[in-house]
């Protein structure tokens, strides 16, 4: 005689197999898997895994206004300027830099030196990340000030217009024309370095070929940290790293942000995703530094292997399990003071004093 056949309801199924899931971890005193959204490896450091564990996926993966939605950009900037205000109040208490605000050609920018500085036409411009579409020169001095302190130099922090009111072509001249009026203060160009990280490592790599291109010289050194080097969906770690990834998205995310700064036919153009760039007519030495745990890495392998093969001295610095810019928003990691440590022994490599 058949045995009947009974089945519980789904929704009890569910429960009644994440209770066993539950009893099975204590019995045997195992740890669960997926404690967090993003998996936090042994190989960083206590302070990096406590700091992972504070990521959230659903924060990663909020879409963010279209690409013409000027007043929607507007409330985003001016909702990011106000969260981030605390946190960069307390990273100028911490390192108590000296920060003035002054224009460069017309250009407003942050000069920012650090506690203690001594009188030096060293300099180092900075391209501030945010995807071109937020952010300020103010709401990263978290960025610019932990730089300042641990190189030494003076940061020139350019507080460019954003997309989509400010696009590709006026950017890089924004910054080109900061780096001009330096020059006519008296700097030499063999004294000014550029950093910038993320949309700004982009920026900081299209400014210099632009420079090149028109025959204004070049500065002495370039540090890219995380660079979008192709606002384009273009690169294996798009997909591979996309689940890894607590930072960066790109449907309706970062695509918004990228048509805001250019149209589709131009953003394969050098000065705006510089991986397409002719390195073989010179560069200067470069320092690209990035995560394993980012989307942008495919950008970073791309764009050493660009400059690499044109034979132009560059070094690629990867920190295992970390993600993007972590240098900037957990400036104070054992791993971000290490890469700070670097950039600070590369600049003195290659800078004039």
């Amino acid at each position: 005689m058949p045995q009947p056949h009974y089945m519980f309801p789904q929704p009890l199924a569910s429960r009644m197999l994440i209770l066993l899931l539950i009893w099975c971890g204590t019995a045997f005193n195992l740890t669960p898997v997926f404690t967090q959204d993003y998996d936090a490896p042994s190989t960083i450091s206590p302070e990096a895994r406590k700091a992972l564990s504070k990521f959230s996926r659903a924060a990663a993966t909020a879409p963010l206004p279209a690409a013409d939605d000027l007043a929607g950009w507007k409330a985003m900037q001016a909702k990011i300027e106000q969260k981030r205000a605390a946190a960069n109040a307390e990273v100028v208490k911490t390192y108590q830099p000296q920060i003035t605000e002054r224009k460069l050609g017309g250009v407003p920018v942050l000069d920012i030196k650090p506690k203690g500085w001594k009188e030096s036409n060293q300099v180092l411009v900075y391209t501030h990340g945010g995807a071109y579409t937020m952010y300020s020169a103010r709401s990263r001095l978290m960025s610019a000030v932990p730089m300042a302190n641990d190189t030494g130099f003076r940061v020139i922090s350019v507080d460019y217009t954003l997309a989509p009111v400010g696009k590709w072509q006026e950017v890089t001249d924004q910054v080109v024309t900061v780096i001009q009026t330096l020059i006519k203060a008296g700097h030499s160009l063999n004294e000014i370095a550029v950093y910038g990280e993320s949309a700004g490592g982009g920026l900081a790599a299209g400014i210099v070929l632009k420079m090149r291109d028109k025959g204004l010289g070049m500065p002495a050194a370039v540090v890219l940290w995380s660079p979008w080097a192709d606002i384009t969906e273009t690169g294996d770690t798009y997909a591979t790293l996309q689940q890894a990834d607590p930072l960066l998205y790109y449907p309706q995310n970062l695509k918004h942000c990228a048509d805001a700064y250019a149209a589709p036919q131009d953003q394969k153009h050098p000065y705006v995703s510089p991986v397409y760039g002719d390195y073989t007519k010179g560069f200067p030495p470069t320092l690209i530094q990035a995560g394993s745990k980012e989307i942008f890495l495919s950008n970073t392998i791309r764009q050493y292997q660009a400059l690499d093969t044109a034979g132009i001295p560059v070094k690629l610095d990867l920190y295992e399990g970390m993600w993007h810019i972590f240098q900037v928003f957990n400036y104070d990691l054992p791993e971000s003071k290490l890469a700070r440590k670097k950039v600070k022994a590369f600049l003195t490599q290659h800078v004039g004093k």
